[in-house]
């Protein structure tokens, strides 16, 4: 009887224990405004987290850089001082090269191209690349398809012979623009508009919501549909954390950031639609659709920086990536 009394002692405090443990404290840190797709995303995410995992996560969302800038949010990542980040694809070079296949002009046809390969199995691998080095990718959020703008419009490779166009700092990019023979200008992105303003430079390459948020529309009179290269982000956690979490929470998690990567991913879509109509409703410059020869030209202009940056990436993903266009 006594010893029966102990174990039911025992069993009430392990119950009492379990019922006030701490929930678990994610850090979701990102540098854009929550109105941004990337902003939406993440207090989507908290909203599913928490309703899926009741008092057993608490997820918190820093935006705007509260916690974490640019420059050091990934070794708070890895430091363990936050648990999830949404870095643009293009900041993972010193991990792998091989998610370069992003910035590869003219590789994807649009949006939905890029969805097939995100969600193929080369592109999910893509996702388990940095694991060994402590980073453990989630899933892709967008930003959007990049458009060419110049003072002239751009149908044919050779238009941009001799341009200045002003590029993020990137190989790939700085090999897209040399391949046409055009001149490609690091800047910083808060001084483009009085570059181009004072012809600085010629041209540029932006997503719609860049476009006319900025007002480049108002500096440029030519904005090509070109659709020739994607922005987009991963959402990354911690491998070690991550793998340290009882299975039940993981999955739950896991359902809950696929689910709302889908919402970002949808009012990133809608909110381009939403800046292409603005800039052409402004009617200060010319958007110019292109045509299935125009593009054909462009993208076998660009083969050769595909073949560039084979051996980094992979001929496998380039492959991958261009079955997504079927």
């Amino acid at each position: 009887m006594k010893l029966r009394m102990l174990t039911l002692a025992a069993a009430f405090a392990l119950a009492h224990t379990l019922a006030f443990a701490d929930p678990i404290i994610i850090k979701y840190s990102h540098v854009v405004a929550d109105q941004t797709p990337k902003g939406q995303a993440a207090i989507k995410f908290k909203e599913l987290a928490e309703k899926a995992l009741p008092g057993k996560v608490e997820v918190q969302v820093f935006p705007n850089s509260q916690l974490f800038g640019d420059g050091k949010e990934m070794e708070a990542l890895l430091l363990g001082d936050v648990q999830i980040i949404a870095p643009s694809l293009a900041k993972f070079g010193k991990y792998t090269k091989q998610l370069q296949i992003f910035d590869l002009p003219f590789l994807f046809d649009d949006i939905a191209a890029v969805d097939r390969f995100q969600d193929s199995p080369k592109g999910q691998e893509l996702l388990n690349s940095m694991d060994k080095k402590g980073i453990h990718g989630l899933g892709y959020l967008h930003n959007g398809m990049k458009q060419l703008s110049a003072n002239k419009p751009l149908r044919m490779p050779a238009d941009a012979k001799g341009l200045k166009f002003r590029i993020q700092s990137s190989d790939v990019l700085e090999a897209q623009f040399k391949a046409v023979g055009a001149n490609p200008q690091k800047l910083a992105f808060a001084e483009v508009y009085q570059a181009l303003q004072t012809g600085v430079v010629d041209g540029c390459e932006n997503p719609w919501s860049n476009i006319y948020t900025k007002k480049f529309h108002e500096v440029q009179s030519d904005i090509m549909e070109s659709n020739h290269g994607v922005l987009d982000y991963m959402v990354i956690t911690n491998a070690s954390w991550w793998k340290s979490l009882p299975d039940d929470v993981r999955r739950a998690l896991n359902t809950a950031m696929v689910e709302s990567i889908k919402y970002g991913n949808k009012v990133a879509f809608d909110e381009a639609e939403n800046y292409r109509k603005q800039v052409i409703d402004a009617n200060k410059a010319k958007v110019l659709p292109m045509t299935k020869a125009e593009l054909k030209a462009w993208r076998e202009a660009m083969k050769p920086v595909w073949a560039q940056f084979q051996g980094e990436i992979g001929k496998d993903l380039i492959d991958a990536a261009l079955a997504a266009n079927q």
